[in-house]
């Protein structure tokens, strides 16, 4: 009798271009896979626990269509295996690789123990285009800058995606399996969760069908259109890729054919697909990236805590409208348009010179398409702080880029028209969204700035000028 293969799953919730059940495959008996709530998944933010627990849904329906079962399972990660491997007769563990430096220590150690007992482990790439130990400079250390990290990968081979799988042996008895419902990983959301969800397409069909819809009508374009926040020019894989129900590989290939077809913005558009890459390159290179300064002579520039100005910020009652309109469509939908990120995290690391992890740890709580890497990277891009960063003389100015990027003040209307004839939905949305304890109503008055924007931009400069930060 074959023994059974458990197929730990974390961030790769797809079939397609799935390593992980390619190998168990290899392994030629019954495939269990499987899902566990570990610390780290029950630590993520309200709204990236609530996306998770939809696309745990998704990847179970499809599952079931080829025939299979998701077993969920919740605890630490090491004892969950113990029992399943105890309960199944299971003699190997197949998962795809984090790179976090706290779950690349964990995974270590468990696969160090299954081995250690004759088990098999094997671990595979399925959330990269390479590892990211494999792209050196010539002096053979990590990158720091992004462009000629690009210039070194982008011509290097990428593997074809996988084929999709359209069945996994069952084994005679499925284990036992908590119901997702009870895990109730919408819960910090509250009312909010109902908002979001008219907002989000879970799974790896809906991620399929929008990369569709990209290549035939909007990736000619991208480059020239992606920074308007006033138009849809974007892919929307962002959320996708945070949970693995699409590859990067599959993106890239995607942007590669449309490349050689001649649509102008396919490289652009290959290049957001290694910035990600980027990310995760510093990350796993410099993992205090997530938590600290990346160059530490900023560790004595002035950026306040937590500040009352911060949480207006958060409520999207800063009295700037373009940020305003950011800092509710965020709550809204759990996401936010790339050039909204940016002029958000400036306005809070430099107008309100407010400590860029503020405003880390509320996106972490807010994206739906939250990401370790990237999260960290584009905060500490903005602040000045970190790799490649921005100098931190480069403000930006919200009302300029309104002018520039939202020239007709739809994006603005979308998210703050909530009262009169022509009120918005997505603006109504956002009352409905928020906690109660805030009190808001949409017929409260605007915010007054706790700083005018030339004020606020001397100060940053000031505060610059006499901390000596290094550009």
């Amino acid at each position: 009798m074959t023994h059974p293969t458990l197929v730990w799953l974390r961030r790769d919730l797809r079939l397609g271009d799935q390593p992980a059940f390619h190998e168990a495959l290899k392994q030629g008996g019954p495939v269990i896979p499987l899902f566990i709530l570990s610390p780290d998944m029950e630590a993520l933010g309200a709204a990236a626990k609530w996306r998770l627990g939809e696309s745990l849904a998704a990847l179970s329906k499809d599952l079931s269509t080829i025939g299979s079962t998701l077993i969920l399972r919740r605890g630490d990660p090491a004892g969950v295996l113990d029992a399943l491997i105890e309960e199944t007769g299971a003699k190997t563990v197949i998962w795809s690789r984090l790179y976090s430096a706290a779950q690349i220590e964990r995974d270590a150690a468990i696969k160090a123990d299954l081995q250690a007992r004759g088990l098999s482990a094997i671990s595979v790439n399925a959330s990269l285009l390479f590892e990211p130990w494999t792209a050196q400079t010539g002096q053979g250390g990590m990158f720091k800058v992004y462009s000629p990290f690009w210039r070194a990968v982008r011509d290097r081979h990428i593997d074809a995606p996988l084929p999709t799988i359209t069945q996994l042996p069952p084994p005679q008895t499925w284990p036992a399996s908590d119901a997702l419902q009870d895990w109730a990983l919408a819960a910090q959301m509250n009312r909010g969760a109902a908002v979001l969800a008219k907002h989000s397409q879970p799974g790896e069909g809906a991620a399929l069908d929008k990369l569709s819809t990209f290549l035939e009508t909007k990736i000619a374009a991208y480059k020239a259109e992606r920074d308007f926040l006033d138009r849809c020019a974007t892919s929307t894989q962002s959320e996708h890729l945070s949970y693995g129900e699409i590859s990067p590989r599959t993106l890239w290939h995607a942007g590669q054919s449309a490349m050689a077809r001649g649509a102008a913005g396919a490289e652009h558009f290959l290049k957001e697909v290694v910035w990600r890459e980027f990310a995760w390159h510093l990350m796993y290179h410099s993992p205090h990236i997530a938590t600290r300064n990346w160059r530490d002579s900023w560790d004595a520039f002035p950026w306040r805590a937590d500040n009352d100005d911060a949480m207006a910020w958060k409520q999207g009652r800063t009295g700037v409208p373009l940020v305003d309109a950011a800092m509710r469509e965020i709550y809204v939908t759990g996401r936010m348009h790339n050039r909204a990120r940016m002029l958000v995290a400036s306005y809070l690391t430099k107008h309100l010179l407010t400590d860029w992890r503020v405003g880390q740890r509320w996106f972490a709580d807010c994206l739906a398409d939250w990401d370790e890497a990237s999260n960290a990277m584009g905060w500490q891009w903005v602040a000045g702080s970190g790799p490649d960063a921005a100098p931190y003389f480069r403000i930006f100015n919200p009302d300029l880029q309104a002018e520039k990027f939202d020239p007709n003040g739809q994006y603005r209307a979308r998210w703050l028209r909530a009262t009169g004839p022509k009120a918005s939905p997505d603006a109504l949305d956002f009352f409905d969204a928020v906690p109660r304890s805030w009190g808001f109503s949409p017929d409260m008055g605007p915010a007054q700035p706790a700083i005018s924007l030339s004020a606020g931009r001397a100060r940053a400069l000031n505060a610059l000028q006499s901390t000596k930060a290094p550009q």
